[in-house]
């Protein structure tokens, strides 16, 4: 049995559809589909009942499945310690990092890295989700998080603390009202507004931090912001307003059995120096404050 075959077994099992096996697999449909039919004449029974809805599991798939997992379990198992046991600093190297972490802290500093070990294949994975580290979908992560993964292993270089920010076209603003900008998930209105107004209209909704900091620039009011964003954000100005540091870091992250890895440890250190030399930017002791 073809353990390439089986995993697009699990793809069309998990995913329900060939077209959707097929983006995670990174493949045509119509590939999904032949390598499912080859796997069922060669198990020699019928594996899914096709409908307008997609792909079911009949039962000798099902019986099947728990089998499939468990081997993929135990390769992505070798794969970490072979992985684990590569002492070159050579090879690719998966980062995945939050868009806005990235290109306003990391990026501008990576390149004392690649030209540092021009033999690592660097590779940026920009997404605010946490990718499968467990599945090798990524080597290390930077992330703004209170708690990461018990799965994972690494470290929190720093606490993450915000500001008050706003254009210095709404700061001039006579308006009776003030306008804010706050998150999707935020259902009531948060402390800070309270204590700097009596009268507040939400103006705008977002769910990325990024866009909050560019709507705050553009007139939309008030935005509760990382300091490491609005002080680097051209045409916002801080509020002369303490708010006391988040229960969210910035943490560099890694799977267990990856922690020794030499292109891993080195990329890890390299971005603790990064962030441990923006420290200043990050804890909000760069700005200059405006009154409201």
């Amino acid at each position: 049995m073809n353990w390439n075959d089986l995993k697009y077994f699990l793809a069309l099992a998990r995913e329900g559809t060939v077209s959707s096996a097929g983006r995670v697999l990174n493949v045509k449909h119509t590939t999904v589909a032949r390598r499912i039919e080859a796997l069922e004449v060669s198990l020699g029974t019928r594996l899914f009942d096709k409908s307008r809805s997609g792909y079911a599991m009949t039962q000798a798939a099902e019986n099947l499945y728990k089998q499939v997992v468990s081997m993929e379990d135990k390769v992505r198992t070798i794969d970490r310690q072979s992985a684990n046991q590569d002492s070159a600093l050579a090879g690719p190297l998966k980062l995945t990092i939050a868009f806005e972490l990235a290109n306003r802290l990391i990026i501008p500093k990576l390149e004392e890295f690649c030209q540092r070990f021009p033999d690592i294949d660097m590779q940026l994975l920009m997404t605010k989700d946490l990718v499968d580290l467990a599945a090798m979908d990524a080597d290390l992560a930077v992330r703004m998080t209170p708690n990461p993964p018990d799965y994972l292993v690494g470290n929190e270089v720093m606490k993450i603390h915000h500001g008050i920010y706003t254009s210095k076209d709404h700061l001039q603003c006579c308006s009776k009202k003030t306008k804010v900008i706050l998150f999707r998930s935020e259902n009531k209105q948060p402390d800070w507004i309270k204590q700097l107004t009596t009268a507040a209209e939400i103006s705008l909704r977002v769910d990325d931090v990024g866009s909050m900091a560019v709507a705050a620039v553009n007139g939309f009011g008030l935005a509760k912001l990382p300091c490491f964003i609005g002080d680097t954000q051209p045409g916002l100005v801080r509020l002369d307003y303490k708010i006391p540091p988040s229960d969210w870091g910035i943490w560099i992250l890694n799977h267990v059995e990856l922690r020794t890895t030499a292109r891993v440890r080195a990329c890890k250190e390299h971005l603790i120096s990064i962030l441990e030399n923006q420290r200043d930017l990050i804890t909000g002791n760069l700005s200059n404050f405006a009154s409201y």
